[in-house]
């Protein structure tokens, strides 16, 4: 009986001993899960964009300073080749629900998103909520960036890499033909009459004039698409723009790109006197420019006695398709990217604008200029910056768009012919694409 009453002691004691080893244990992982709690990784923001070499360093950069600039969030950045691959790979992934948590894309993408319901409106990050932008700072981005942002009165994108037309200009062969500076696009027609005689145009285009032709629209009086979504595009005004370009080209005063997409081989081979082509090329220039060839940059020339030149480039967009948490912390990200450090350190890394005024007066973007002044015509285009109207269906009409200018370049199709039937196929577009 003794021994049993001992055996029970014993199990009992072990038992209790258990318990206790167990309960410490159970006390050591709470404690673990506590701490483990309050360091809980951060919230993954996925981004793709359509960034490369150089520009992907840059990128890779910015995304680095956010994310060492706080602990909540982490942003993991992934290039998806060129613009044209990333669209791609952003429709792909919407049909398998496999979307990013922000992206890179052209403004003008945002009103075919919108109608397959794949953004999140930004007016609540934007304009309201804790961790809004400030009066200060809606004022401070260029304006023709934020309108551009805007879709049917809602906020669905913010500007990002941004880029403007630039008059570049030879002056090795301005001072050899005593010629100016000019101010005018006439200026430019005469300057032709002077140095065709020596097989050298005085204007050279990309492969389309597209650009150069909606800027010398909206000079003459009119956009190409209206607000209100009326095509203009074999209106006089617009007739009159194409015809001073054609003229050019008929001529021998303009040359154009052809199969090279981009005359910045030919400008810097010494074929014209100016170049109509995006700020962004810059880099190009600087990489192909003979050394000793005196080149520089200033904004397009006015024509009907106004000034205009088109912005380009892109913004970013937040998917639907994110958590709350991803979504705060894509907006984090988004504000910090238009931060005046931050654009104008973009800025300085890509040769793309900044997209506040302030970040034109910082220190470290001054310097940039002094250092390389060839950047400088971009800030000062900025005043007179536009960008085209977007609308569902905008790719169609755009292909449409340079479809027609290749045809008078390349098939000698009279320019009110192929304007009026760019008009016909536009309307038709934006009727399919109404509500």
């Amino acid at each position: 009986m003794k021994k049993k009453s001992w055996q029970r002691a014993l199990l009992f004691a072990v038992a209790s001993l258990g318990l206790v080893f167990t309960l410490a244990g159970c006390g050591k992982s709470a404690a673990k899960d506590s701490s483990s709690s309050k360091s809980a990784a951060p919230v993954k923001i996925t981004f793709w964009h359509g960034m490369t070499g150089p520009y992907q360093k840059a990128v890779n950069e910015i995304i680095s300073d956010f994310n060492k600039s706080q602990s909540k969030y982490k942003v993991v950045g992934t290039s998806q080749g060129n613009y044209t691959q990333l669209q791609q790979k952003i429709m792909a992934a919407a049909k398998s629900n496999s979307l990013p948590t922000i992206s890179q894309t052209t403004y003008t993408t945002v009103p075919d998103y919108t109608e397959n319901h794949l953004l999140e409106p930004l007016d609540n990050y934007m304009i309201k909520g804790s961790n809004a932008l400030s009066d200060s700072d809606l004022k401070d981005i260029y304006p023709s960036f934020l309108s551009s942002s805007k879709y049917q009165g809602k906020y669905y994108s913010v500007p990002f890499s941004k880029s403007v037309r630039v008059l570049y200009y030879n002056q090795d062969i301005l001072d050899k033909y005593n010629l100016e500076k000019p101010k005018t696009w006439d200026d430019i027609v005469k300057d032709g009459e002077v140095l065709k005689k020596d097989n050298i145009a005085a204007m050279g285009f990309d492969k389309s004039w597209d650009m150069e032709f909606e800027g010398l629209a909206r000079q003459a009086g009119n956009p190409l698409i209206s607000k209100n979504l009326k095509a203009n595009l074999n209106s006089a005004d617009s007739l009159k723009a194409a015809n001073l370009i054609m003229d050019m080209v008929k001529d021998g005063t303009a040359k154009t790109a052809g199969e090279d997409f981009y005359y910045t081989q030919a400008f810097t081979q010494g074929k014209s006197a100016f170049y109509a082509g995006s700020s962004a090329g810059v880099t190009q220039m600087v990489a192909q420019a003979p050394k000793t060839m005196k080149w520089g940059t200033m904004p397009l020339p006015s024509w009907n006695g106004k000034k205009a030149t088109e912005i380009a480039g892109n913004d970013i967009v937040m998917f639907k398709s994110g958590s709350d948490d991803q979504k705060k912390g894509a907006w984090a990200f988004m504000k910090y990217l238009m931060s005046k450090n931050e654009t104008a350190k973009w800025a300085t890394l890509t040769g793309y604008v900044p997209l506040r005024e302030s970040a034109t007066k910082t220190a470290d973007f001054k310097k940039y200029l002094a250092d390389k002044p060839y950047n400088q015509a971009a800030v000062d285009s900025l005043p007179d910056g536009f960008q085209s109207n977007a609308f569902k269906g905008f790719s169609e009409y755009r292909t449409k768009l340079l479809d027609s200018v290749d045809a008078m370049l390349t098939k000698n199709e009279p320019v009110k012919k192929s304007l009026d039937t760019l008009q016909t196929q536009t309307e038709k577009i934006i009727k399919d694409n109404k509500e």
